[in-house]
């Protein structure tokens, strides 16, 4: 039994935090949540005194891409490697990221399943790295947006074969392109791709098998078409108005803004290497995008967080980024952590074992030096990171 005590506690649940807390943690779970003196402690094998830290839950980011350098063009790059050599970065980036605090991702597009088999590889010990819910091949009209590490359909029954192939390959999501986006050439971030019948389809065989569904949706048109497709997640959201933002909210829609991606992109640039399409149509976008994250929670539709890490200079490891961009755009910092926290469990379906610190949970948590409450960068500053009650090394 471990006892970690002596913190400030951010649980994760935007209630207030608790001062002078204690975590009690056996095998893999957590026993018991209060406040030192409160909870008998005799039989701990070993206490550790965390007075002047904050601990919260791990942290979990809905939207990465855990096969993809952060480089200037990652489909590039990540054509020309081998699958051994993508491998193998995949692993190092898993990795990176747990060290950063994020306990859980969602990986929005791999290659070749690489993103399934480092899931089951960390799952049974043989990588270590955050637990992964995995897309597999993103499900895209043809020519459309993410084409490269895509499945291509044309029609409903081809969006359904396309979705039922990647059910069958042992995905946990299912992730439907109905919009452009800006890191693929000659598609535009507002046109539509996919319609609302091909989504649907995809969707309904998702839906069958029990799995959720993410839509990458940047453009207005294509974002209703998939919210009235029945999609769970918008990614990025760029171009939302009042009415797309009730029909999250009447859905129960999740949006999850990944406002980094064209952070990086614009803070770096062309004379990065970044190629110049990719940075015309982010410079068009990102205020858009900035103004569509602030009515979104304005209006209060659900937000959790999303990096989109392996989009240009976008690096893995330093998710938690994000966080400090959505306070940046209107957020409370207890509105950023139960974005990266309690929401990203709801929208994940894990709610019942991670996002929050309660009795009964994973012990997957985060001790960081400081109070995030009254500067968001102490998230960044890790101290402990534990996964399923393990300290991470």
């Amino acid at each position: 039994m471990l006892v970690l005590q002596g913190m400030l506690l951010i649980d994760g649940s935007g209630k207030e935090p608790i001062e002078n807390a204690l975590v009690v943690v056996e095998e893999d779970k957590i026993k018991a949540v209060g406040r030192v003196g409160e909870i008998d402690t005799s039989g701990a094998a070993e206490a550790i005194d965390l007075t002047g830290k904050t601990l919260l839950p791990g942290l979990i980011d809905c939207h990465v891409h855990i096969c993809m350098d952060p480089v200037s063009d990652p489909f590039a790059s990540l054509v020309k490697d081998s699958d051994a050599t993508t491998t193998l970065k995949a692993a190092r980036k898993a990795l990176q990221t747990l060290k950063a605090g994020v306990t859980t991702i969602r990986d929005m597009g791999g290659k070749n399943h690489i993103d399934l088999d480092l899931r089951d590889a960390i799952a049974q010990g043989l990588a270590q790295g955050p637990r992964i819910m995995a897309s597999g091949r993103l499900i895209t009209m043809t020519g459309g947006h993410g084409w490269m590490i895509g499945r291509e359909v044309d029609g409903p029954d081809e969006a359904r074969k396309g979705a039922r192939e990647e059910i069958k390959a042992g995905v946990d999501v299912i992730k439907i392109m109905a919009t452009g986006g800006v890191m693929t050439p000659g598609v535009e971030p507002g046109s539509p791709q996919l319609t609302e019948e091909e989504m649907r389809a995809a969707v309904e065989e998702a839906k069958k098998a029990g799995k959720i569904t993410a839509s990458h949706a940047q453009g207005l048109t294509g974002i209703k078409n998939a919210i009235r497709a029945g999609i769970d997640s918008i990614e990025h959201g760029i171009y939302l108005d009042e009415e797309a933002c009730e029909m999250m909210i009447e859905n129960n829609v999740y949006l999850v803004p990944t406002l980094a991606a064209p952070y990086w992109i614009v803070a770096k640039g062309r004379e990065a290497g970044i190629p110049d399409y990719a940075v015309s149509k982010t410079e068009k976008v990102i205020e858009t995008h900035n103004a569509s994250f602030r009515l979104a929670l304005k209006m209060g539709v659900k937000i959790a967080m999303g990096t989109d890490s392996g989009t240009p200079f976008n690096e893995h490891g330093e998710n938690t980024y994000e966080l400090k961009l959505m306070v940046q755009e209107g957020m409370t910092p207890m509105q950023a952590i139960v974005a990266a926290t309690k929401n990203g469990a709801e929208l994940l379906g894990l709610s019942d074992q991670i996002g929050t610190v309660e009795a009964g949970k994973q012990a997957d948590l985060l001790v960081v030096d400081g109070n995030p409450l009254e500067d968001i960068d102490a998230v960044t500053r890790v101290h402990l990171v534990f996964k399923g009650g393990k300290a991470v090394s």
